[in-house]
């Protein structure tokens, strides 16, 4: 591709998402603020209707401290700083459990406890979106809460014998038979979805805290990837494992390709060891080949393979095409392939033709193959939220500003 072709296409490209991602934080400001119970909504349905009375996820509740944090820090505007600090005060009055430590993975919609019990994954994301809430204010407070989010985990969970962390506990701390994250998900004691969020929190907290035990735990999670997860032969993600790491189900999920790809490179950069950048940039560049395998026509993902039946899911979810514009142009900075700009690019012309809610605002769930919505599926839930398509704003806006200085 000619450089002054690419330099176009990134300039509208990065307006483009600029715009949306006003318009994303838009509708959460709107929308998501809970004025009778206080925090935030836990449903808003298809049709734009709240259920005042729905339980308050902890993993929704940290991507919106996230995805405010992060959205204060890139404009500076005070609106999506106060939203910041609505999240910040609510988790830390209702979530964090201050007899036994970690954070409930759901309260009432009126802020009491409801299910208690310890799941990693939502540890992971309260680091997550605390340590950039950190970054945004300074505020000492949320980097003591991290610290204490840290040491359950290791404590917890990480295990020393074969390496990497379990699923999750009982409020006390007592490993549990039922480790799912969701009914659809396997019982295994390990995930390659809960090291990736664990990855990816790490990596944000190092940022704002270069402890040495952080730092050979984030180390640790990288080589896990290299090693355990990511498949040499095929370059996809293995999703489900025993204890010692025997993979449990044969499945491609692609979202998570494309996503583990650039969140690996990211770890490995913040971690700053050489050995682990260099490979990790020639690992993230196979999962993006990798990745086009279910690409369509259109410029979408296909959602998954099972591949012991080759049976594939065609539905495809906002997430999946919001990580697919991060994870090609990503490829695209450490290959200058245009093939994957152009992924990026159709990935998001997908999402502006069949995702974004022209009527109600923000992203749809999804669609099937046929393009009709995935209208039982929320637009604020227990895992409907902003932090996919709002990060995906901000980082090809950030990777958009990097190619056009060349």
């Amino acid at each position: 591709m000619e450089t002054a072709v690419a330099k176009a296409r990134l300039e509208v490209y990065q307006a483009e998402v600029e715009k949306e991602l006003y318009s994303i934080l838009d509708f959460w400001m709107r929308h998501a603020s809970d004025t009778r119970n206080g925090g935030f909504v836990g449903k808003m349905d298809n049709q734009g209707q709240v259920d005042y009375d729905a339980p308050k996820g902890s993993v929704l509740n940290a991507r919106i401290l996230w995805t405010f944090a992060a959205a204060y820090r890139h404009t500076g505007e005070t609106n999506y700083l106060a939203m910041a600090d609505r999240a910040f005060d609510y988790v830390l009055q209702h979530f964090l459990d201050k007899n036994f430590g970690g954070v409930y993975w759901s309260v009432t919609a009126t802020g009491e406890p409801l299910n208690t019990r310890k799941q990693i994954y939502a540890l992971a994301f309260m680091i997550y979106g605390l340590s950039e809430y950190y970054l945004a204010t300074q505020k000492a407070e949320a980097l003591q809460v991290c610290q204490e989010l840290f040491r359950w985990v290791e404590q917890y969970s990480f295990d020393p014998e074969q390496g990497g962390y379990l699923e999750a506990f009982s409020r006390e701390g007592a490993l549990l038979d039922d480790l799912r994250l969701s009914e659809k998900d396997r019982n295994d004691p390990k995930t390659m979805n809960t090291h990736l969020h664990i990855l990816e929190a790490y990596a944000n907290l190092y940022r704002i805290w270069p402890d040495a035990q952080l730092a050979t735990q984030l180390e640790h999670l990288i080589k896990v990837f290299l090693e355990h997860i990511i498949d040499p032969d095929t370059a996809h993600l293995k999703l489900f494992f025993s204890k010692d790491w025997i993979p449990a189900a044969d499945l491609v999920s692609y979202g998570h390709d494309i996503e583990a790809s650039w969140l690996l490179v990211e770890a490995a950069v913040v971690l700053g060891k050489e050995e682990l950048i260099e490979r990790s940039k020639e690992v993230a560049v196979a999962m993006a080949n990798a990745t086009t395998e279910g690409l369509q026509a259109d410029g979408s993902l296909y959602h998954e393979l099972d591949k012991a039946t080759n049976h594939y899911d065609t539905h495809r979810e906002w997430w999946v095409s919001a990580e697919a514009m991060v994870g090609f142009l990503n490829a695209y900075q450490l290959t200058n392939n245009g093939s994957f700009l152009e992924h990026s690019q159709n990935a998001w012309e997908f999402a502006r033709k069949h995702l974004i809610d022209k009527e109600q605002g923000e992203w749809l769930w999804g669609v099937f193959d046929d393009y009709s919505p995935m209208q039982e599926e929320d637009k604020i839930g227990f895992w409907k939220c902003p932090y996919h398509n709002a990060r995906v704003c901000l980082e090809v806006m950030y990777r958009c500003d990097s190619l056009l200085l060349v």
